[in-house]
């Protein structure tokens, strides 16, 4: 009896009590709702700066950290500084004051600065490759990476100038077109340097030579060949007629041509071992010229036609071998453009064009400069009647 008198008032409560059910369920809900608004979500990752921008990065990083170390290294000696190895103080004393070593300073100043972000300032630079560890591939690890050890000897300038050059180049080959340039001009200026540094302080001399790669493939589409740019247009100004791949390669393939030209005339006006170099250097344009022409097949472009000569002036008569340097340097932007515009095989055959022939230019007394093919002030100067130009008739 009682049990029913229960499960009735029961019955009878349940009705009264289901608002205030409700009512809690609602505020409950409203707690759950407002935890999860109020709670912070966690923020995302930063997405891992392209390829590009982690090449410059660390490009700039280790430029700086070089310049640092020459800069140390070109002035500790008249510090005073002391070091317990006698072989150590004598290369610090070699290096102190040394022209070579002030040049590779003002080297990797120039580079430094053309190194820097839009908007980035030395000291922000500084900072952040302190606060990130300074990266010395960005290839293995974006710039992340600890730092290595400062060069305290000329010996160990000159390795980390040509270790960090070869790195440059290397990057040059995977990044995008304008940074391509920049870091194929420091890698190629760092890897001269390195070897000129050695050879001015005494100390052995890095490998400095860089392999082209071997040319293969067909055209894909040959009914689809462009135009070849106007003849009219001297291999000295690459830049204007180089505005695509096609144009690029036939500006490389007249350049080849005309310094092809330039080396026969100049090989009946030396002697000895200038002479002997030429027919060395003669028979490598040769065969640059040949891989400009696969290239441009390879890529669907009409190849330019070979002239029977080009106009020199009298000065290149008149000292044939300044005339050979100047060509060499002349050479420079065109394979910069070329490096910019292309990718795969055929940057890297003109990464290693461009090296040739900065590497050239310095064997015949040009100054390729801070930025071998990307530098206009580093570019050769002279009347415009005295320029190689337009083929001749």
């Amino acid at each position: 009896m009682k049990d029913d008198t229960r499960e009735k008032q029961w019955q009878d409560h349940f009705p009264r009590s289901l608002p205030r059910y409700v009512l809690m369920a609602c505020l409950a809900l409203v707690v759950a709702s407002l935890g999860v608004v109020l709670t912070p979500a966690r923020p995302p990752e930063p997405a891992e700066p392209p390829f590009s921008e982690q090449a410059r990065a660390a490009a700039l990083a280790e430029t700086r950290q070089l310049l640092d170390a020459g800069s140390q290294l070109g002035t500790a000696p008249r510090n005073g500084s002391k070091d317990n190895s006698a072989e150590s103080a004598d290369d610090r004393s070699a290096a102190a004051g040394n022209p070579a070593v002030e040049r590779t300073v003002t080297l990797l100043t120039l580079q430094a600065q053309a190194l820097l972000a839009l908007g980035e300032s030395p000291a922000d630079a500084a900072s952040a490759a302190s606060a990130s560890g300074r990266a010395t591939s960005p290839a293995t690890s974006p710039a992340t990476s600890p730092a290595a050890p400062r060069p305290a000897t000329a010996a160990g300038l000159v390795l980390a100038l040509a270790d960090s050059g070869r790195q440059r180049l290397a990057d040059a080959a995977k990044a995008d077109g304008g940074m391509a340039r920049l870091l194929a001009a420091v890698g190629t200026a760092q890897l001269l340097q390195a070897s000129a540094l050695a050879a001015e302080t005494g100390t052995e001399a890095p490998a400095a030579d860089v392999t082209p790669p071997q040319l293969s493939g067909t055209c894909p589409s040959p009914s689809a060949s462009p135009a070849v740019p106007a003849a009219g247009k001297s291999a000295a100004e690459p830049s204007a007629a180089a505005a695509s791949l096609s144009g690029a390669l036939a500006a490389t393939v007249r350049t080849e041509a005309q310094t092809i030209y330039g080396y026969q005339v100049a090989l009946t006006r030396l002697g000895g071992d200038a002479a002997k170099s030429a027919a060395e250097e003669l028979a490598r344009h040769d065969a640059l010229l040949d891989g400009a022409e696969s290239l441009s097949r390879l890529h669907c472009s009409a190849v330019p036609p070979r002239e029977a000569g080009y106009a020199l002036g009298p000065s290149f008569l008149a000292s044939p071998a300044d005339g050979l340097a100047d060509l060499e340097a002349a050479a420079l932007p065109v394979y910069g453009d070329l490096v910019a515009l292309s990718e795969g095989g055929t940057r890297q055959w003109a990464i290693a064009a461009l090296f040739g022939s900065a590497k050239r230019a310095v064997r015949w007394g040009a100054d390729p400069g801070a930025l071998p093919g990307l530098e206009s002030a580093s570019m050769p100067t002279q009347p415009a009647a005295e320029t190689p130009s337009q083929p001749a008739g």
